[in-house]
């Protein structure tokens, strides 16, 4: 494709070229590509024009204030915004509906809802986030929740070759402020929920708020459906923003006026619910344990329902979802029947929710394992520990993925919150312990990791499962 026509409405100025691909990763540069030499946090990629011209560019995308550059120069002041629209130019094809979800969490498993939902209805449907790409078929892996544009676009591409037509995809903060999303045709939108995380890269809350609010406020096409869950203050605000913005709001939760939460009943492993929709009550035998289930299967029947699949038929498939691997995914139970839980919740709020949602099915003791991440948001862990110790009858704290951190210094931060907790550095030392302690009617919950397969300690990737891990001492 014609450089001129990629960069449209930006007129070229100079020779135009064809171009074949594009990257923002000098090392990836082939013959023939447009190379995206975007300014970053933590490396600026106009350092790396020189090496991407010796591998073959035939144009570069950057800022103004460049010159004597040998190849066509496209200079735009918001560059990153142009290589998300020049990438979805690259790879046109994408699913007929496509529905992007923000939030803090609860979006993995929504958007897994939606796709068994979408499939349960006879439609050919995909998710994609935290977990990889999920189809029917099974999971591949992505490297980042909210992929780069270019490989963005090239998995929707690849979906509506395979002939998937219903794609549900998570929305990061990150993804949407670094316009990764730009370019997608969105057919809804959807909001679960905003707590701490990402301080590492967000100022504060107002400017994480901000970032996730660009997917109501700049992506979606007026008059598109957006299913919030309104329980919390930013959730409400959210549906301010998406109302402003002309979108077709539908609110839901406990405090959903479309889609209300009206009673919940905790069994063993499952949950009774009551509906009021459209003013009548409707029952759904829910086979997920925990209120963070409940909320997200809300979310997933809303945008269901608003992208084609007929109310009934999303009320009949709640009855027959699947729980998503690392979500309070239950490994096994001790001889005694006690259950092992493992989860992805690495937020206070997270893991107030997970603590929170094991209680209504735990008539003995609640026992934690969990640790905090490196190189993150360090103002969480105290506030974590906190959590734990309020929420859980035992507390065992222990080595999450420490990165380039000392491991003793984080579990430090996280007993200032819970220092009546255990100690143990080793997480495959500290699972077994925590398995040990069970007794009948005792619940163990395993936080912090979920679905990974691997321990991040220095700049080393090491295998370690918490599933796999818990259910080699269950054995």
């Amino acid at each position: 494709m014609m450089l001129s026509a990629l960069i449209k409405p930006i007129k070229l100025n100079g020779l135009d070229v064809a171009i074949t691909g594009i990257t923002s990763d000098s090392r990836a540069v082939r013959a023939g590509d447009l190379f995206a030499a975007l300014p970053g946090t933590l490396a600026d990629g106009r350092d790396y024009i020189e090496s991407a011209l010796e591998n073959g560019a035939a144009a570069v995308l950057s800022l103004p204030g460049l010159s004597d550059m040998p190849v066509p120069y496209v200079a735009a002041e918001n560059p990153r915004k142009l290589y998300g629209h020049i990438a979805a130019r690259l790879y046109p094809e994408q699913p007929k509906t496509i529905v992007a979800l923000t939030g803090t969490n609860g979006k993995s498993s929504t958007i897994e809802f939606l796709r068994q939902i979408w499939e349960y209805a006879g439609f050919n449907a995909a998710c994609f986030g935290t977990l990889g790409v999920t189809r029917k078929e099974g999971v591949e892996p992505l490297k980042h929740t909210t992929p780069d544009a270019v490989a963005l676009h090239q998995t929707l591409a690849g979906l509506a070759k395979n002939g998937v037509t219903h794609t549900g995809m998570e929305a990061s903060s990150h993804g949407l402020q670094q316009y990764r999303l730009d370019g997608v045709k969105l057919a809804a939108v959807g909001f679960t929920n905003l707590t701490q995380d990402h301080f590492d890269y967000h100022d504060n809350m107002e400017d994480y708020f901000l970032a996730k609010s660009r997917l109501f406020s700049e992506l979606a096409d007026k008059g598109l459906p957006a299913v919030i869950n309104v329980d919390g203050e930013y959730g409400r605000r959210m549906a301010g923003v998406a109302k402003d913005a002309g979108l077709e709001v539908m609110s839901v939760g406990w405090a959903g006026e479309h889609i209300r939460i009206a009673e919940l009943t905790p069994r063993a492993s499952s949950q009774s619910l009551q509906l009021m929709w459209d003013g009548k009550r409707t029952k759904i035998e829910l086979p997920l344990a925990g209120e963070f289930q409940v909320l997200n299967a809300v979310s997933a029947l809303g945008l269901a329902v608003k992208t084609g699949v007929a109310k009934d038929v999303a009320l009949e498939a709640l009855e027959h979802l699947r729980g998503v691997a690392g979500r309070m995914e239950l490994t096994g139970r001790t001889d005694a029947g006690a259950p092992v839980f493992v989860d992805f919740a690495h937020t206070p709020d997270g893991l107030e929710k997970l603590l929170r949602g094991v209680r209504p099915h735990t008539m003995g003791r609640i026992i934690v394992v969990f640790g905090c991440g490196g190189d993150r948001d360090p103002d969480k862990r105290p506030k974590m520990g906190v959590v734990a110790d309020k929420l859980a009858d035992m507390v065992i704290v222990t080595d999450d993925n420490p990165r380039s951190e000392v491991p003793a210094d984080i579990r430090k931060a996280v007993l200032a919150g819970c220092p009546d907790a255990q100690e143990i550095a080793g997480r495959a030392e500290a699972i077994a312990h925590g398995i040990s302690l069970l007794q009948k009617n005792d619940c163990l919950v395993i936080a912090g990791k979920g679905h990974e397969t691997g321990q991040i300690i220095g700049g080393e990737t090491i295998p370690f499962s918490d599933v796999a891990v818990a259910r080699e001492v269950l054995t």
